[in-house]
This record gives C-alpha cells, structure tokens and sequence, in this order.
C-alpha cells in the first residue's frame, strides 16, 4: 500500500480491515452508505459499527433495522452494535483503522474527555490502546460553537485525524459543519499514514 497523501487508486485499500462506525446524524447515513460502497470498491474490508441512537431511532431518513441491513449488506460484516462487542476490538488487534463517519457532536464531546458509554466509543477506545488510527468524519450544528472546543481537544491526540470539513449551510446554519464524504478514501489513506488530510477546514 502507498504511503503518501494522494488520491487512492482502485484498490490502492485491498486488505485494509476498517471499523465503519456510525452515530445518529441520520440526514448524512445516504452519504455514508455511498463511502462504504466506494471502500469497499477500493478493496477494503469494513464491519459496521452502530451508537445506540444510530441502531434504534426511527426516522424520516429510514428505519433504523433497515440501516443496519443495509450497511451489513454494504460491508459484508456482522454489525457490531453493543459495547461488549465492540471491546475485544483492541485484544483482538480486529482493525486497521476506526472511521466515525458519520460523527455527532454528542460523540465528539465524549471522545473529547474519555467516556465510553457506547459501541462507537467504546471501539474508539479500545482500537487506540494499540496506537491505530482513528479518523472522524463530524457532522453537528453546533461545530463552530459548543463542539469547536471539543474539535480543537481532539486534533491535538496522538493517532485522531478529521476528514476536512466545511460549513453546510451557512446563511441557515452559521454554526454548522459537515464532513466532505468524498475525502474519505483520501483521509483514510492518510491516517493510515499516521498524517492529517489537509486543509482539516476549507
């Protein structure tokens, strides 16, 4: 595998065993779905893994048992969806790297200061204590705001990068910023690098 920043090629990811961890921004799952598919596509092997709110909220964006039959169906793994699941992820050394994609400013704040409450957090734990990398993927209204502390904490751990952001809505929504899903492959390819995409906001 190629070891700088640029785009990946078709199946520049073959191998690469990825932890596709969701939250409940549930108007980004489309987007989500279609990241998957494109990982996939570029060789990498993907198990969901599912907060509480992302595997048992109904929606306007869709049924929440549906979601997980999807992303099953997209990855070709068993969702992960409690917190006794998600922990042997570090014992077992099960993945490359963590994607939390996409990732609420709820998840953010906790990540930010240690808890570990949920599946997602929890794989985020256990996958650091083996020094892997995780790439976050936010999506909050409140990034500009509440969450923008929580961002700055998380940008200065060892082995957290972001997929770059940007403002999704600015006249409606100053404070609110979205992931750009289509960097994911990019992003990916350089966390697992150990380097930070760049521009992180654009």
């Amino acid at each position: 595998m190629k070891k700088d920043i640029d785009k990946p090629s078709s199946r520049e990811l073959s191998g690469v065993r990825i932890g596709f961890a969701l939250c409940g921004s549930f108007c980004t799952f489309a987007e989500a779905k279609k990241t998957a598919f494109t990982l996939t596509d570029s060789g990498a092997i993907l198990t969901p893994i599912f907060s509480f709110n992302a595997s048992t909220i109904n929606t306007r964006f869709g049924n929440a048992k549906t979601h997980i039959e999807e992303f099953e169906g997209i990855c070709g793994n068993p969702p992960i969806l409690t917190i006794e699941q998600a922990e042997p992820i570090g014992p077992k050394s099960l993945f490359d790297l963590v994607l939390v994609a996409p990732c609420t400013g709820n998840t953010l704040a906790k990540l930010a200061i240690g808890i570990v409450d949920t599946p997602v957090t929890m794989a985020v734990k256990s996958h650091l204590r083996n020094d892997r990398p995780v790439l976050l993927a936010p999506a909050t209204n409140d990034a500009l705001s509440a969450s923008a502390k929580n961002i700055g904490t998380l940008l200065n751990y060892r082995n957290i990068f972001f997929v770059p952001i940007s403002q999704d809505d600015p006249s409606a929504k100053p404070r609110s910023c979205i992931a750009d899903y289509s960097k994911i492959p990019e992003a990916v390819s350089a966390a697992l690098s150990y380097k930070q995409l760049q521009p992180i906001i654009y």
